[in-house]
């Protein structure tokens, strides 16, 4: 008579499941460790619109290099590329709650790095912005299609952060300290003039942190000004671009696309 077969013992059996849960835990906290560079360049191109693309992705998501294309968008033939490309660092972080902490680098226009805080909480999250200095080249805004390949600009971006940041919550975004762009020494290839002049573009937040947008002119040939703000994620702005009187002709086709002509000056209108 065959000996009846007996089931396994509790231990035998908990301890099979142990193995196996601690088996799934290494294997996901490995996929993440070690994680491709391309699945961020498929996140950063997927939450941008295919605006933004890291092409030739190597290394990990928590460390890794690319070259930084900025589009015209999906269908959009415009492409530019930043010189030398992007470097990042990714790492865990607490910041009365969990977050993330990046450093990014780029050699031709911020070798010192931008460092950036992304901090979660029940009630949404923030993105932090460390002082910080830079220099861009105006050339790249040509990848964005449409004005700005067209427009041409040459010169430099010059970003300022002041301890700067974003925070979300309810599904509204709210600008929690300043920061200002200067756009120095300005050409274009609508204009024989170069440059056009050099301008500053500060922005800072409302009472109810609604980024504003004040534009001035440094100096130079033709003056820009104007005031603006975000309203419901859209941008409105009213300002005024105007030849000095030397220079009317050789800014004259600028000031057609810039906005509605009236003489020496075009009046500019965004939503």
């Amino acid at each position: 008579m065959k000996a009846a077969l007996r089931p396994a013992p509790p231990t035998t059996r908990r301890g099979s499941g142990l193995f196996l849960l601690a088996a799934t835990l290494g294997l996901t906290a490995g996929a993440i460790t070690f994680a491709p560079a391309r699945a961020l360049a498929l996140l950063v191109r997927e939450a941008s619109g295919d605006r933004v693309r890291l092409l030739n992705a190597r290394g990990t998501v928590w460390q890794g290099r690319a070259d930084l294309v900025l589009t015209g968008g999906t269908g959009s033939s415009a492409a530019a590329a930043l010189p030398e490309g992007l470097g990042w660092r990714l790492a865990p972080t607490w910041a009365g709650g969990p977050a993330l902490r990046l450093r990014l680098t780029a050699p031709c226009c911020a070798p010192q790095g931008l460092d950036l805080r992304l901090a979660w909480s029940a009630g949404g999250a923030r993105l932090e912005l460390a002082r910080h200095t830079s220099v861009w080249p105006a050339s790249w805004l040509a990848g964005l299609g449409s004005p700005w390949n067209t427009i041409q600009l040459q010169g430099s971006l010059k970003l300022q952060t002041e301890g700067s940041g974003v925070e979300w919550a309810r599904g509204r975004a709210r600008l929690s300290g300043p920061f200002e762009l200067q756009a120095l020494e300005l050409g274009s290839s609508l204009s024989t003039l170069k440059p056009l002049g050099s301008y500053q573009l500060r922005f800072t937040p409302d009472a109810g942190g609604s980024p504003r947008l004040q534009l001035d002119t440094l100096r130079g040939a033709l003056k820009l000004s104007g005031q603006g703000q975000w309203t419901g994620g859209r941008l409105r702005f009213r300002g005024t671009a105007e030849a000095a009187p030397d220079s009317v002709d050789a800014l004259s086709n600028l000031l057609n696309i810039l906005g509605r002509r009236d003489g020496a000056r075009a009046h500019i209108s965004l939503g």
